[in-house]
């Protein structure tokens, strides 16, 4: 229901920042919940960071400390700021999107590579 483009992957080095970007196709105003999740090989899709509903937000305990996450409503955009990035890090990043409880939309993923 909901459309998502993630942008902003990346190769960085250990102890780098890198901004991602992901850009609703309607207003964010519709999407209750909305966050950042992401899958390293071999492993299943975890949390990273996401909105709650009444603006609460929860964090991982990797991204705690690390990572901001935000959303520009009058764009439709959200971001993830990521800092001292470490390579457990790697990962494809995927925006997703909850309009219904239970239900969740994804963007297609943006890889992020962490070296050294």
């Amino acid at each position: 229901q909901v459309q998502l483009v993630e942008s902003g992957g990346g190769s960085v080095q250990a102890g780098g920042s890198l901004t991602l970007s992901c850009v609703a196709s309607g207003s964010m105003f519709s999407i209750p919940v909305m966050g950042w999740y992401r899958q390293a090989p071999g492993k299943e899709r975890e949390l990273v960071a996401r909105f709650l509903r009444f603006g609460k937000i929860n964090y991982a305990d990797s991204a705690k400390g690390r990572f901001t996450i935000s959303r520009d409503n009058a764009k439709n955009t959200m971001y993830l700021q990521m800092n001292e990035l470490k390579p457990e890090d790697t990962a494809i990043y995927y925006c997703g999107a909850s309009v219904t409880t239970g239900s969740w939309d994804w963007g297609q993923g943006t890889q992020v590579t962490v070296s050294s």
